[in-house]
């Protein structure tokens, strides 16, 4: 059986180059399975599917939610409040490394959510239940990943009729803060918020005791830097600096804007220090406009501003004009010349900020 589509072949010829193969959840990851990501994030799973496992992860696409989410007649930001998702996931999950030759008609293996699965094979074509499974064999560091083209609902959760209203998930109650991480996660329009804290191992720091200030960038200021360096979100989170980039948008302690004065210049998570300059109204951290302040959080404050922020010590140098390679190339030296400062280099400076549009907006 094969159901490889040719990106996914680019992608296990890029995990496997050099026996590298990266574990379940940053495959999904590199794999742009955001919503599936972002699900595990708030549904506390990212550990286990990091873990050594081996893990069967029958994995639904962006396409597949976004189809469960009509079906269902709820968004999906009520999809991730449901009490019950931490389920839903696991009745996706089998453990073991089961790949497609050992899959056969009528098997009912048990799910990690405690309930089975079935599967039908009729000539090519795999189902797992009602999913037809539409690329087999994405090889992990533990586990397997078959993609399907449907959510699975485990028995107990039965799917509304298209008429119903789910129950909308209670408000918290008054004087209730999430955490950061889950405050983002609460935000609708910020799909990349797992991605970006699964890339950078950043979901535990972030959902700790802190307390952390965050200066977080706009989703405008993430669209308008893919644009301007003309690179793709996935291209972003490859940099191995992402953590790096990421912690330069925060701060130890709970600084309020009050507490902000001009000139002050604080240290960041990341090693290096901010500049903050006050005029009137107006308050800069660096170059980059505050421009929703004070969003509280239980483990901290976040300040919105309007551009990403970037390391001094990575800022990248200006590109060379033709003819001068040579110089460039003597000036960076030889070890870091790939990453020093090519448009891909300044992709990965911008990550963190850009992501953290996404984390914390």
């Amino acid at each position: 059986m094969q159901f490889v589509r040719f990106s996914l072949v680019l992608l296990l010829a890029s995990n496997v180059q050099g026996a590298n193969l990266t574990n379940i959840v940053d495959t999904a990851v590199a794999a742009n399975f955001t919503i599936l990501a972002e699900a595990l994030t708030k549904a506390g799973l990212i550990t286990t599917l990091k873990g050594t496992g081996p893990f069967t992860v029958f994995a639904p696409t962006d396409a597949a939610f976004a189809a469960a989410l009509t079906t269902l007649g709820i968004t999906k930001a009520q999809l991730l409040n449901r009490t019950d998702l931490a389920a839903i996931l696991k009745y996706h999950v089998v453990s073991g490394s089961v790949k497609s030759t050992a899959l056969k008609n009528g098997m009912t293996p048990a799910t990690l959510q405690g309930a089975n699965v079935t599967i039908a094979i009729n000539g090519s074509t795999v189902k797992v239940n009602t999913a037809t499974v539409t690329s087999a064999d994405v090889m992990c560091s533990n586990g397997v990943i078959h993609i399907i083209d449907k959510v699975l609902l485990p028995p107990a959760t039965a799917a509304p009729t298209p008429a119903a209203t789910p129950a909308p998930t209670p408000a918290p109650a008054a004087g209730t803060l999430k955490d950061i991480v889950d405050t983002a996660v609460a935000a609708k329009t910020f799909t990349v918020l797992a991605e970006a804290l699964t890339k950078a191992a950043l979901v535990a720091t972030l959902k700790g005791t802190g307390p952390f200030t965050v200066f977080a960038p706009t989703d405008d200021a993430f669209t308008a830097a893919l644009k301007t360096l003309g690179i793709t979100k996935a291209q972003l989170l490859a940099k191995k600096d992402l953590s790096a980039i990421l912690t330069y948008h925060v701060v130890k302690g709970t600084v309020k804007s009050s507490a902000l004065t001009n000139g002050m210049t604080p240290a960041t998570v990341q090693g290096t220090t901010v500049t903050i300059s006050i005029a009137g109204s107006t308050v800069k951290v660096n170059t980059a406009t505050v421009t929703k302040a004070d969003i509280l959080c239980s483990n901290g404050v976040i300040h919105v501003i309007d551009q990403v922020l970037i390391p001094s010590a990575a800022a990248p140098a200006p590109a060379p004009a033709a003819g001068a390679a040579t110089t460039a190339a003597t000036t960076a030296a030889p070890a870091e010349a790939d990453t020093a400062y090519t448009t891909r280099g300044l992709a990965s400076l911008t990550l963190g900020g850009i992501l953290s549009a996404f984390l914390f907006a």
